[in-house]
């Protein structure tokens, strides 16, 4: 008995000491609102490169989920700084603007920690690399694609912009409009901002195509107002809209013909690809190629919509 006792005593002291050797990583991930299921994805991918990582390089990667429920440059800024104050090893941030959130990712850079960001960049900061869409050409691409549904008769369009101050949006902006300049038969009313809530942006959208009926098509850089059901009611085909992002909600819209094309950033990958990003760098010590990793995009059309939507069991974690 004290033979096979002492055996077992062993076993756990061996396995005691793998345990402490194992290397342990631990990545905060800031994204811009907790709601927003573009960013549920993300948390969801960035959960599942912790796990997949975790079990090929025999390591520990714990992710730090924190997120303001509403977008808060100010809140990212602080989180930043108790995620260095709580041992990070890395941390990855999609900014709402770059400007209110700089300082704190270098503060945190010159500590020791490793910072990258997604989605939307704060390329003046000390941050490794961001990962995401080249945000005009993304624009370029929403742009070619409303020229192509409205054709050659042309006409007005608009622009919604979501949030001014989020410096991936307007980039997209700029990129439609750098398109534009190429179609002289399409003309711009204006460019539209609001509150990124569905509410708000369908609320705009409603507003402005009232006041402008002579609107024939929309480029949306982020497809806020798709997440309502406050457009379903608008004939399929009167006016052209192509927005980016291609969320469940959303794709109904295509689906019924409301919503030409939508342009699908990888957003589960946003979480998947950081993560992987700052282990690279964190356990294997290794750089990235360039400082902008970028992603494509997806079109999403009537005739891929069913198959694309498969892929949100996957991504908002229901398999």
């Amino acid at each position: 008995m004290i033979m096979r006792l002492t055996h077992i005593g062993t076993i756990v002291s061996v396995l005691a000491a793998h345990a402490a050797a194992e290397p342990t990583y631990r990545i905060g991930v800031i994204a811009k609102s907790e709601g927003n299921p573009v960013f549920q994805a993300a948390r969801v991918g960035a959960q599942d490169a912790a796990a997949e990582l975790g079990k090929k390089l025999g390591i520990k990667v714990e992710i730090l989920w924190r997120t303001p429920a509403e977008e808060d440059a100010q809140k990212q800024a602080g989180f930043i700084e108790q995620l260095v104050v709580s041992g990070v090893d890395g941390i990855t941030i999609s900014c709402s603007d770059a400007s209110k959130v700089t300082h704190a990712i270098d503060k945190a850079v010159d500590g020791g920690v490793s910072v990258a960001c997604f989605d939307s960049d704060a390329p003046q900061s000390k941050r490794f690399v961001y990962h995401g869409v080249d945000d005009i050409e993304c624009g370029k691409a929403v742009m070619k694609e409303l020229a192509d549904a409205i054709g050659s008769s042309g006409g007005k369009i608009a622009i919604l912009a979501g949030n001014q101050t989020a410096p991936n949006l307007q980039a997209r902006v700029k990129g439609v409009k750098d398109e534009l300049a190429k179609h002289p038969n399409i003309k711009l009313v204006d460019v539209y901002y609001h509150k990124e809530t569905a509410h708000d942006a369908a609320a705009k959208v409603q507003e402005v195509q009232t006041a402008n009926p002579d609107i024939v098509g929309w480029a949306m850089v982020g497809g806020w107002p798709l997440f309502s059901d406050a457009l379903m009611s608008w004939t399929p085909g009167q006016v052209k809209i192509v927005s980016v992002d291609a969320l469940e909600p959303q794709l109904k819209y295509v689906e019924k013909g409301i919503v030409q094309v939508l342009l699908a950033q990888k957003v589960y990958h946003w979480g998947y690809r950081s993560v992987e990003l700052l282990i690279d760098k964190l356990h294997n010590k290794n750089n990235p190629a360039s400082e902008r990793d970028i992603a494509t995009l997806d079109r999403v059309t009537k005739e891929n919509v069913t198959e694309y939507g498969k892929n949100w069991d996957k991504w908002l974690g229901k398999k």
